[in-house]
């Protein structure tokens, strides 16, 4: 039997992978740095928060493309209290952002075309790329006293057949809020070349609060955001309410182009029909409600990234071995390593020792010298797992090991 050459994909599992099954199946303790499911890290969700999906209301099915419009609504009333203002009209439900990447790919792009997006970044492009018959175009992230894009490079990654920029706002997993001023460069970028721009926005209502992390317009909603320039937002409830298996998410398009682009948009949604009809209607009270998961998930990665500094300082004066990288939001830090030897020998010796974490690569980092933390785990796990991996670079380095 033939299959497509877009679904031609090295799926074994890689021996990193094997080694943490091996130790789950085994039943040995594991700290777990890499968690990213809010609904497995011990929060407290309300007791009746299904009770929502049992609205008698959802066995009336109108079958809206662009989702009902009371649902559509509340995504409103979420943008508003960012200081957005927009029209249901300008929104179109999907099941999630990857859904809402593959209309908007469709929308943009031509077999061949490309999209240019900065990394460190989201694992899953090439996955959506290949699916629509398209190109990624990897531009860097730049690190110098806090990340920042390379607006340079990505114009010269720029080709007769890019399509649009993809930036993560918050960006995953670096923490980098687009800056207005960055914004607004990007945007002459693309307008000159007649490029649309996509943003994720799945982390926005997680800014860090730490020293030289000011509030200010940078941590907005592109939503509000006037570039001139066709843009479109997507974001879910899997990280604005920590309910990821809900499977609910939107597309938001503003700017020149807009109502065309919902006009084809809905042809492309009334193809699949994809969103359910008791998820809309539990929708709005999910969103209305988000304040308590978010007040927790605000708490613990403040509290894990405090604890995280603290064992840092451990390291003896002067030494450093492993530096964490100044982070503006989301729930990730990203880790400086000793670039001694392959990530993923280093994350397989770690796991050895009970703790399992992302290597750098994982999100398009070199090869060495880069490991990833999620702040997001019950908080003994995470000092534990933590204090297992400096100790880990002290002893390696022939060092005294935190006490």
């Amino acid at each position: 039997m033939r299959f497509s050459k877009r679904t031609q994909w090295d799926t074994g599992e890689s021996e990193l992978a094997g080694a943490h099954r091996e130790r789950l199946t085994a039943g040995l303790q594991i700290a777990d740095l890499t968690a990213s499911n809010p609904t497995r890290c011990g929060f407290n969700y309300p007791e009746d928060l299904l009770c929502a999906l049992t609205d008698s209301a959802a066995f009336d099915y109108v079958p809206d493309p662009r989702g009902s419009k009371a649902a559509r609504e509340a995504v409103c009333r979420y943008y508003s209290s960012h200081g957005a203002v927009i029209h249901a009209d300008k929104i179109l439900l999907t099941t999630s952002t990857s859904e809402a990447y593959g209309h908007l790919f469709k929308l943009l792009c031509d077999p061949g075309d490309a999209v240019v997006v900065p990394q460190p970044s989201y694992p899953l492009f090439d996955f959506l790329a290949d699916l629509e018959v398209i190109q990624v175009q990897y531009t860097p992230l730049v690190y110098d006293h806090g990340w920042q894009l390379d607006l340079e490079g990505l114009r010269q990654r720029i080709t007769p057949h890019t399509r649009a920029v993809v930036l993560v706002h918050p960006n995953n997993p670096t923490g980098h809020f687009t800056s207005v001023e960055e914004a607004w460069r990007l945007a002459a970028i693309c307008r000159e070349h007649g490029l649309a721009l996509i943003v994720d926005e799945v982390f926005l209502d997680y800014p860090m609060s730490e020293p030289g992390n000011e509030l200010s317009g940078d941590r907005g909603s592109f939503v509000s955001r006037d570039l001139g320039v066709l843009v479109f937002i997507v974001s879910g409830i899997s990280k604005i309410c920590g309910l990821p298996q809900m499977k609910a998410a939107w597309l938001v398009a503003v700017g020149p182009g807009s109502d065309e682009a919902m006009a084809r948009l809905e042809v492309i949604s009334d193809t699949f029909l994809s969103m359910n009809a008791p998820v809309q209607r539990a929708l709005s009270v999910w969103l209305d409600g988000r304040g308590g998961i978010q007040g927790q998930i605000r708490e613990r990665v403040q509290q894990n990234l405090a604890e995280l500094d603290r064992l840092l300082a451990f390291q003896p004066e002067g030494l450093g071995l492993v530096n964490r990288l100044k982070v503006e939001g989301g729930w990730y830090a990203v880790l400086r390593v000793p670039a001694i030897k392959d990530d993923e020998e280093t994350a397989r010796e770690l796991l050895d020792l009970g703790v399992w974490v992302h290597p750098g690569y994982f999100f398009g980092m070199g090869r060495s010298g880069w490991l990833v933390v999620s702040l997001l785990g019950p908080r003994e796990d995470f000092s534990r797992g933590v204090g297992v991996l400096i100790e880990y670079f002290l002893r390696n380095h022939n060092c005294n090991v935190i006490g």
